[in-house]
């Protein structure tokens, strides 16, 4: 039988563990946004005040209320009841020893009578008495205190009592001074010490009663108060916990990641950019939004860390503005683009990359080529976008549903280049769509970090020219023949040509020197290298080498081929006339030809073949081509 695992799925392990983070997230303040966490954070703060505030307004409220049964009821009850006790125990006594004879001894009852009446009657008014002023509560706390049924029904029975003992001394004998021993006298007597003993019974219960209520309040407020204490303290307690659970989430929340983003731009500041130690933070609020942004950023940076110093170790210029194109194409989807290269002392520009070969085509009119000034771009420094203002560049070839946005490449204060983008236009005046607004600034980024590189790459280049260039006539020295002769043979070489070899001297252009100055020498040299220029192919090399001497270097060149380009050299040079003031100066030259390899395997003994041709050449008359023949030669191995 198959074994069944009991261990879930990677899927659904995956979807419990996101959803337990995601509930742990929210309740610890991470998924929700920094708002969101100040408000809850507040909200929660508040609850706990108002419910400690609740808890202490209804404890006291409580104990208002006791105190005010205590102050008004209990305590004024209480001292009613002991007066009505001592007054009717005295009139009980002063009846018992019969000391209760006469009109003084009623008059004395009655006052203790009156004064009972007066007690009751001040504490029934006082509790009628409108609540004083005071907060809405105290006004409800005092109504609720105000009812007293018992008490009511007390005095009610108090006043009956009084009333009965009232009128059992009103028909005494003795009050009135009638006989003493009437049997009227003694049952009013006895009723009267009667109605006494009752009423002082009933108070003495209703007292026991107060003193009980008494302590039952007495001991509700002991313990509500204790109550009281003990659940503050526990709420106070409680939620200072939480308060300092809040704060650490909160802390967490904030202080962790924004620690971590200070160390990666501290990182950033000295160099040491590691992309190991991105800012992982799983929160979805603002702070994780900025660790996500944070991590795009150290990617560029180090994208474009790298790219530089890739660029820096580049060999050549065409290698740096080729990979600046690889990043175009491959990393930021732009593939409709165009460097240009700008030749500032001679107003040109050429399509650096993609260089113009097959089905890629100049979008602009060619004549910004002969005339970089004419390009916008070049004139005026600034980004130029058709984005912005439709047909802002006249010499753009207008495209349907093609925008252009150029950008120039600033080297030294000058445009050094351009960088031409193409973007598909919705309409005149459409603007450019957000993802290609921010392709476009990348792209601009990393051009921009490519400046200095190319700017360096440009003076060495030029500085690299100036020592390979003979800085009199602008052709090519020696050393440029030397550094680029293994390149100038393999690639013959593999092609299965010949390399016709041209040794040129001007003859007798010492006396050019000595009668006419080094001036004019100079210049005749310099017309002289015009010549041998305009006279070969774009692909062939003029060199001098030295002095009034001259090499021509025919690359893949037929058999013979050399002889005649010699000997139209030769024609043009002697029908040429320079003007020296006043005087017509003419020269000759002398030519010597040889052909690699036809004549030797040896490249520089081909070159001394040809130079041993030319000196052939001034010893039969000057002024002639001479091709290299083996019998010239009588040194043997060269």
């Amino acid at each position: 039988m198959p074994e069944y695992s009991s261990v879930p799925p990677p899927e659904a392990a995956t979807t419990s563990g996101s959803l337990a983070q995601r509930l742990r997230g929210l309740l610890m303040f991470v998924d929700l946004p920094i708002k969101k966490k100040f408000l809850l954070f507040a909200g929660s703060t508040l609850l706990w005040f108002c419910l400690m505030t609740f808890v202490t307004v209804v404890s006291m409220s409580a104990l208002h209320y006791r105190y005010h049964q205590v102050a008004e009821q209990i305590v004024p009850y209480r001292q009613v009841i002991e007066t009505v006790l001592i007054r009717l125990q005295y009139i009980d006594q002063h009846l018992s020893l019969g000391n209760g004879d006469g009109m003084a001894a009623h008059t004395v009852i009655r006052r203790q009578l009156e004064a009972i009446r007066m007690s009751i009657n001040e504490l029934s008014l006082r509790q009628k008495r409108p609540p004083a002023e005071g907060t809405i509560v105290e006004r409800i706390l005092q109504n609720m205190a105000e009812a007293d049924p018992e008490g009511v029904r007390y005095l009610q029975e108090i006043l009956a009592q009084l009333e009965t003992i009232d009128r059992s001394l009103e028909h005494h004998p003795r009050m009135t001074g009638k006989s003493r021993h009437t049997a009227t006298a003694d049952g009013s007597y006895a009723a009267a010490q009667g109605a006494i003993a009752d009423t002082i019974a009933l108070s003495k219960r209703h007292l026991e009663q107060i003193s009980a209520k008494y302590t039952t309040i007495d001991q509700y407020i002991y313990k509500n108060i204790r109550n009281s204490i003990h659940t503050t303290l526990g709420l106070l307690l409680f939620a200072s916990l939480l308060l300092a659970l809040f704060t650490h989430w909160i802390i967490v929340a904030f202080y962790k990641p924004i620690k971590t983003i200070t160390n990666q731009i501290e990182s950033l500041s000295t160099g040491d950019i590691d992309l190991a130690k991105k800012v992982t933070i799983p929160s979805r609020d603002e702070i994780g939004t900025l660790s996500r942004k944070f991590n795009s950023l150290m990617e560029s940076v180090y994208s474009m860390t790298i790219y530089k110093k890739v660029i820096e170790e580049d060999s050549s210029l065409e290698e740096v503005y080729r990979r600046l194109g690889e990043v175009f194409s491959n990393d930021l989807g732009l593939r409709e683009y165009c460097i240009y290269e700008v030749n500032t002392p001679q107003k040109e520009m050429k399509a650096a990359y993609p260089p113009l070969v097959g089905d890629i085509r100049l979008h602009c009119q060619e004549d910004i080529l002969s005339d970089c000034t004419l390009c916008r771009a070049v004139k005026t420094g600034h980004n130029i976008s058709s984005f912005e203002f439709s047909g802002i560049c006249r010499f753009f070839l207008p495209e349907e549903g093609v925008g252009h946005v150029c950008i120039p490449m600033m080297l030294g204060g000058n445009t050094g280049g351009v960088v031409q983008f193409r973007f598909p236009a919705t309409g005149q005046s459409a603007p450019l769509s957000a993802e290609d607004t921010t392709r476009l600034f990348k792209a601009e980024t990393y051009i921009n970090q490519s400046l200095s590189v190319i700017e360096a790459k440009r003076l060495m280049q030029t500085l690299q020219e100036s020592a390979l260039v003979d800085p009199l006539t602008g052709l090519y020295n020696r050393r440029f023949l030397q550094e680029h002769t293994k390149q100038i043979i393999a690639g013959v070489l593999r092609r299965n040509k010949q390399i016709g070899l041209l040794v040129c001297d001007l003859d007798y252009f010492k006396q050019v020197n000595d009668t006419h100055g080094h001036d004019t020498g100079d210049q005749m040299l310099r017309e002289t290298a015009n010549i041998l220029k305009s006279s070969v192919r774009e692909a062939d090399l003029v060199i001098r080498f030295g002095g009034e001497e001259f090499l021509v270097v025919l690359l893949d060149s037929e058999p013979g081929m050399a002889m005649q380009v010699a000997e139209k050299i030769r024609v043009r040079v002697e029908q040429f006339k320079l003007r020296v003031g006043d005087t017509i100066l003419q020269k000759s030259i002398s030519i010597g030809v040889s052909e690699f390899p036809g004549d030797s395997d040896g490249f520089w003994q081909a070159i001394k073949f040809a130079d041993v041709a030319l000196y052939r050449a001034k010893e039969t008359g000057r002024n002639r081509v001479v091709r290299f023949t083996p019998e010239m030669w009588q040194h043997g191995d060269f």
